[in-house]
């Protein structure tokens, strides 16, 4: 779908694109009471989506094809995407909405693509599995006969506090500017 090129580009931007929306983020958001009560829970929702995710993600060693992986083939990126929109919402500022999906489309897409590629690469099963897994939409209907367990330890080794460490960040931002 995207330029190699692009996509490597895009790839780069990942963290820079990070930065941006933060500061996006705490200027423009604008909270209420009734925003956050209806954006944090959605956030907290993706958040356990990456949790569950990183529990079951052992990074270039094995494909992952348990926990949420049986069902959506970038739950992280889903989870991070269902975090954001609740963030969004908590934010209660359309603008932030429209930068959210422009670095979503532009900087995530790209990335995700390369990702793909490279687990292409280095899994031979990956092809059948993204031929049976939708990368954002849950699906019911892949077993590979094999349900490994959360692990703790891949949770942690894939440093997925800190997507919590930074939804609290965020949380409180937005607690601070109800005052």
């Amino acid at each position: 779908m995207f330029p190699k090129r692009y996509a490597d580009f895009a790839q780069r931007l990942r963290v820079p694109a990070g930065f941006l929306l933060l500061i996006a983020f705490a200027w423009l958001s604008k909270p209420s009471i009734f925003s956050m009560e209806a954006g944090l829970p959605i956030s907290l929702l993706g958040l356990m989506l990456r949790g569950w995710a990183a529990g079951h993600l052992a990074k270039n060693q094995k494909l992952a094809t348990s926990g949420p992986f049986a069902y959506v083939r970038n739950p992280l990126y889903l989870g991070t995407l269902t975090t954001a929109a609740g963030l969004v919402v908590a934010a209660r500022e359309v603008r932030l909405a429209v930068l959210f999906v422009a670095v979503f489309m532009l900087v995530y897409l790209p990335a995700i693509e390369l990702e793909e590629q490279h687990l292409r690469a280095i899994f031979p099963g990956y092809a059948d599995y993204a031929a049976r897994i939708d990368r954002f939409l849950p699906v019911a209907k892949w077993a590979l006969g094999e349900r490994d367990a959360f692990s703790w330890a891949l949770y942690r080794r894939n440093e997925e506090y800190k997507a919590l460490g930074g939804f609290l960040i965020a949380a409180g931002w937005l607690a601070w500017k109800l005052r």
